[in-house]
This record gives C-alpha cells, sequence and structure tokens, in this order.
C-alpha cells in the first residue's frame, strides 16, 4: 500500500503486555506463536502474579490453551490474589472457515466464575491508543483508526477523539453498521481505497458523514 513502518512504530497487544506486566509472574493461557513476544515476563504454571488470557487461532491450539484444566487453574491463581489481565475481549473473529469464538468468551467466564473484571491491555484501552500514538508522534484528530470492528474499535477510537475508517471486509456485518450507536467518519469496501481517502482528507476535501 506504500507506507513504510519502523518495527518501533507497530504495536501489538503482546507488546503492551510485556510492557505492562514485565518482570512479574504470569500465568499465560496465549497462543504458542506469540509467546516470543512476552519478553521479560516470567512464565510460570503455578504461584503467579498475573494472569494473562489471549485470543484463539484456527489450529487445535485453543483446545489445550484453554482446556478446562488450564482454566481451571487460572481460576485458582485468580482466587489466590493474582491480577486478572487480557490482550482483548473480542467475542468473536473472522476466519477463513467463518466466524469463529474467541478469546473474549473465556474472559468473561473467568470474570463471572472469580468475580474479578480483567484489565484490557490490547484495544478498546485507552493506553494501548496513547501508546500508538506516542510512538507516532501524532495527534488523536489528525489520525485513523483503519478497522473492520465497529463495535470495539470505532467506539474506542471516537472516544479517544480519532477518526475511523470502516472497513467492508473481515468481521464487517452490514446489520451491525444499521444498529450501532457510533458511525464511522468513512466506509469503504477495500483497505486499499483508504490511501486515496486519506489523501482527500489531507487536502480537506474529505467530509465525514
Amino acid at each position: 500500500m506504500g507506507f513504510e513502518l519502523d518495527d518501533l512504530e507497530l504495536q501489538t497487544t503482546p507488546g503492551a503486555a510485556a510492557r505492562e506486566l514485565s518482570g512479574k509472574r504470569v500465568l499465560a493461557l496465549v497462543m504458542e506463536a506469540i509467546v516470543p513476544d512476552l519478553d521479560g515476563l516470567e512464565l510460570v504454571g503455578h504461584d503467579a502474579e498475573a494472569v494473562l488470557i489471549g485470543g484463539c487461532d484456527e489450529t487445535l491450539e485453543p483446545n489445550q490453551v484453554f482446556s478446562y484444566m488450564n482454566m481451571a487453574r487460572a481460576f485458582s491463581e485468580i482466587q489466590m490474589g493474582a491480577s486478572f489481565y487480557c490482550l482483548h475481549k473480542n467475542k468473536w473473529w473472522q476466519t477463513s472457515r467463518g466466524p469463529m469464538l474467541d478469546g473474549g468468551a473465556f474472559v468473561a467466564g473467568l470474570e463471572y466464575a472469580t468475580g474479578v473484571e480483567a484489565t484490557v491491555l490490547g484495544k478498546p484501552s485507552p493506553s494501548y491508543f496513547a501508546a500508538a500514538l506516542d510512538a507516532l508522534d501524532a495527534q488523536p484528530e489528525l489520525t485513523w483508526m483503519v478497522t473492520d470492528d465497529i463495535e470495539a474499535d470505532v467506539r474506542a477510537a471516537r472516544l479517544f477523539g480519532m477518526r475511523s475508517a470502516l472497513v467492508r471486509t473481515g468481521k464487517f456485518r452490514p446489520e451491525t453498521l444499521e444498529t450501532a450507536e457510533v458511525a464511522p467518519d468513512v466506509v469503504v469496501s477495500s483497505l486499499a481505497q483508504f490511501p486515496a481517502l486519506l489523501e482527500q482528507d489531507l487536502s480537506g476535501g474529505l467530509e465525514s458523514p
């Protein structure tokens, strides 16, 4: 798409977790692929200072990560005083096989069982948006959130003073857009349309709905 990014300009939820929980003993129920990004955390199976719940992928790994034994272990650690964190609270996500359950369902189950609300480290956490803006040295009103998730991302971006572009791919559902309490600034059919819209906005020719 023509955008060049430095690694330091990329903000990820595992990176946010690594910063927030640095030096702590953490019971992490996450996919193996993101474990290398949790640098600085002491990953443990018991006597944790914090419990971290991640998201799912399309492999069989969620069956193991979110097994009854692991969920019961997380429940016990939180009951014994461990802080409770999650990368996000997404209810579902779009996959090649269609919509599938995401990690937010397991977060909700632990919140219900323990009576402890999880701290969200990724979107829509204000600290996550603040870190991204700080990395870019950007002002919220001049920054765009480009997303397919109107419920989680557009609402949070608006509350943070950012602009938003909703893409008709992935999690996008027409009925969700029609009933949403917060509307995006623009709706596009493809991410490829956004650079031209950005140029139009910078020249003062883009009007929000």
